[in-house]
Parts: C-alpha cells; sequence; structure tokens
C-alpha cells in the first residue's frame, strides 16, 4: 500500500481505475507531456490577466474578483475530475485555465508591490521541480513507507494551519506571525515550501507506480492534473516566501 498527501493522487485512485480496463495504458511519458500541456494553458490564462491588469492600470477589484472567480471555478473543476476520473481529458485543462486566471491575478498584484518577484518565484518553482525529479530518480531522496507517513502528516498539519486562520479572519484576527515578514513568518513558509517540495516527489512515485500497475490512458491527464496541483501550491508558497523577505528590506 502506497500513498501520497495530495489528494488528486493515491493508489486507490489508480487501482480502481485498472482491475476493469484492458485498453492502452498510462505512461510516464505520456504523463509528463500531458503535464507540459497543462502548465502551457496555465501560462496563456495567466499572461492574459496579466496582461490585462498593466494595460489598465490599478484596476486591484477588477483583478481579486477575477482571483476569487478563478479560484472557486478551480475547485468545482477539481473536484469533478477526482470524482469522475475518465473526464480528466476535458477538466484537467479547463482546471488549468482557471488556475492561470488565479496565478496571473495574483502575480500582477504582487509584481506591482514588489517588482520582479515573479521572475524569481517562477524560476524558483521550476528548479526546485527540476531538482526533486533529479533526487527520485537517483534515488536519493527514497519514498518510503514511513516518508510517506511523514509527509502526509506534514501537510495535513499545514493544510489545519491554513483551515484555522481562514476562520480566525472572519472574527477580524488570525494566527499571529505566520503570515507577517518576520522571523517567525518566514521560517513558517519556508518549512511550508519545504513540505510542498516533498509532495512532488510522491506525485512522482504514484504516478511511475500506476504506470507499472497498467493504469488506463485518461489516466496520464488525471496524474498531470494531480502534479498541476501540486506546482499551484509551490508556486503561490515561494510566492509568499519572497514577499516575506522582500518586505524585510
Amino acid at each position: 500500500m502506497f500513498k501520497t498527501s495530495n489528494p488528486t493522487l493515491n493508489e486507490k485512485k489508480f487501482q480502481e481505475t485498472i482491475d476493469v480496463h484492458l485498453g492502452a495504458k498510462m505512461t510516464i511519458d505520456g504523463t509528463i507531456q500531458k503535464t507540459a500541456l497543462l502548465l502551457i494553458l496555465t501560462l496563456l490564462s495567466a499572461i492574459f490577466i496579466w496582461d490585462s491588469f498593466f494595460k489598465a492600470g490599478e484596476t486591484t477589484p477588477l483583478i481579486i474578483g477575477t482571483i476569487i472567480g478563478g479560484a472557486i471555478v478551480g475547485l468545482i473543476l477539481a473536484m469533478i475530475t477526482i470524482f469522475s476520473k475518465k473526464n480528466a481529458m476535458y477538466t484537467a485543462p479547463l482546471y488549468a485555465l482557471a488556475e492561470g486566471f488565479v496565478l496571473g491575478g495574483i502575480s500582477a498584484i504582487m509584481e506591482n508591490l514588489f517588482p520582479g518577484i515573479v521572475l524569481q518565484a517562477v524560476a524558483l518553482t521550476f528548479g526546485v521541480l527540476f531538482l526533486m525529479l533529479t533526487l527520485y530518480r537517483l534515488k536519493i531522496i527514497r519514498v518510503t513507507e514511513k516518508f510517506r507517513m511523514g509527509v502526509f502528516a506534514a501537510t495535513g498539519a499545514i493544510m489545519l494551519v491554513y483551515l484555522v486562520s481562514f476562520i480566525m479572519s472572519f472574527f477580524g484576527t488570525g494566527i499571529p506571525y505566520i503570515h507577517e515578514g518576520g522571523t517567525i513568518g518566514i521560517i513558517f513558509s519556508l518549512v511550508v515550501v519545504g513540505i510542498a517540495s516533498l509532495n512532488l516527489t510522491l506525485d512522482f512515485d504514484i504516478i511511475e507506480r500506476g504506470s507499472k500497475m497498467g493504469a488506463p490512458k485518461y489516466m496520464e491527464w488525471y496524474g498531470a492534473f494531480g502534479i498541476m496541483v501540486t506546482l499551484v501550491w509551490l508556486y503561490i508558497e515561494i510566492l509568499r516566501l519572497l514577499a516575506k523577505l522582500r518586505g524585510n528590506d
């Protein structure tokens, strides 16, 4: 039995598609190609929002509305994808486009506040992606059961902290320090970025195992979708970390 803290990628999701499938099989190369396509779609919609923001000038309220709308649509599409994996070839590209609106809006606002921060965040995100892939392929990081459970527990703890902080925000308060640019806030962001990075290795592992288990071809789209979920989280956390560091300059 193997697990990943990414709720979109776990053994059960793959196993339940294998027993009744006799057609074309999932491959790692196919998943990589589809991940690249999703990244391109995300980039295209992000560039559109980015360009609209800087052409229109100060339109922060409109951009915030776009971010919220994109996040809601993205969440709905993610839920559909999780519960209807065969439709991932349709819902995953739409999810990528929706997340592009979210990331493009957030990036435009952050770039307006901290010029140059987006290029740094993009470079670091892809740098982490290739680093974790290299460490995984070279078996420097071995995805054992204890490793999986450790990352799973850490990710769950982070999500719980964010949930509590979100609920507290409705009462005009929040968890002290973690969202600020002080030492505690920076350390917290570093830990979150580290955990998000480790989630990538779990995603790589589950996709590799899924291909070996003979998962159906459409699961390539589902696997690519799972990688995108982690990358979106990683990028936002890196952007948040850089903003805290820049805010302390």
